[in-house]
């Protein structure tokens, strides 16, 4: 079986190729770039520079033939855009889980099989298993601490079928020792951080390519249910819920907390302490058309209710909820959740099983 494995200069994707190598597959190893534009960015502008020669040096060390793509325009298209339309009306988006739906696995995936691949390769921490029936099962990491099958959770069947995890048996600590076995150049690479493929951001000058600056009120919501304005900022649209930094606003004994936004009054409200009640929500909605089941066989019937494990956000815990199909999906949690955030995406498990996500419209 050809496979190409994606090699991003990190130690995760070069030890997958490695055990592919180990195990005999006619591997090809193919490196995308998908960002050009450094505005925003806190890296600098040479990081994927150094990305791609660590991704060739594997390839040698490996002795795989390696392969370039840009895929920057699509990534724009389908990403980037979707990111500054979402905080335009005052949503987050999850990049990392449309960059994987949308780029890693379906326009990196479809270049991998023009050049003769079968099935294409990642260095994600989770698993992929079948049912008797053959339908692909999406398992979470072998390492809990890694577990990256949140950032997966809008995949399809027929991505799942071509695709390989080699690494999602494995712990992080067991990698970087095959790695430094192996004696791979990136054995002691850092992991990255930040957007997939952009890295770490000052949000609101990314944001400020496309958005405006746009002054409003900053307005307290006290503990008995009173409000007060206390400050300015430059746009409702650079904050998103739960976030601490970026106010400048001083005279609390508590750090201030953003609860919501409102887009149309350009309003930013914020509460004292990370307790604060405004924080915490016990259900979310999802609309009908934003419904995504991994699990076609699984998939919920109008008024019917199951018992799930449901998380919010990368490397929470799964948190126990019921589920009820109607016009959509609404998700009680047993216990009230900090920071539920629309445009983020909730994804529900069974058994270590990620059955659908969607992503989160509204809260409660």
């Amino acid at each position: 079986m050809k496979t190409a494995i994606g090699l991003s200069g990190g130690v995760d994707s070069s030890v997958a190729a490695l055990l592919l190598k180990e195990q005999g597959h006619d591997l090809i190893a193919m490196f995308m770039r998908n960002w050009h534009d450094t505005t925003g960015t806190l890296h600098g502008d040479c990081a994927w520079e150094e990305d791609l020669d660590l991704a060739k040096m594997v390839a040698r060390k490996l002795d795989i033939p390696f392969y370039y793509t840009d895929l920057s325009l699509l990534y724009r298209e389908r990403v980037v855009e979707y990111m500054f339309k979402e905080y335009e009306q005052g949503r987050t988006p999850n990049p990392d889980i449309l960059c994987n739906r949308e780029i890693k696995f379906d326009a990196f995936l479809k270049e991998a099989l023009a050049l003769g691949a079968d099935k294409v390769a990642t260095g994600h921490y989770c698993r992929i298993a079948q049912t008797d029936t053959g339908l692909y099962r999406l398992l979470a990491g072998a390492d809990p601490a890694k577990d990256q099958s949140y950032f997966l959770c809008q995949l399809t069947q027929e991505q799942l079928s071509k695709t390989l995890f080699p690494i999602g048996h494995l712990t992080k600590s067991k990698v970087r020792e095959l790695a430094r076995k192996s004696d791979l150049p990136t054995s002691d690479r850092k992991d990255s951080q930040g957007i997939c493929f952009i890295g770490k951001i000052d949000l609101p000058v990314f944001l400020q390519q496309r958005l405006a600056p746009r002054p409003g009120n900053v307005v307290e919501l006290f503990r008995d249910g009173s409000s007060q304005v206390i400050g300015q900022h430059n746009g409702a649209h650079f904050f998103t819920i739960g976030q601490r930094k970026g106010m400048n606003i001083g005279g609390h004994k508590e750090p201030l907390f953003v609860l919501s936004t409102h887009i149309p009054s350009n309003t930013v409200y914020v509460g004292e302490g990370q307790d604060h009640p405004g924080l915490y929500h016990k259900s979310l909605s999802v609309a009908a058309s934003d419904v995504h089941w991994i699990r076609p066989d699984l998939q919920m019937h109008e008024k019917e209710k199951r018992s799930y494990q449901v998380r919010i956000r990368y490397r929470q815990p799964l948190q126990e909820a019921t589920l009820t199909c109607d016009n959509g999906m609404q998700i009680n949690f047993r216990e009230p959740q900090r920071g539920i955030t629309p445009g983020q995406f909730a994804a529900w498990y069974k058994d270590g099983e990620l059955l659908g996500s969607g992503v989160i419209e509204g809260r409660s």
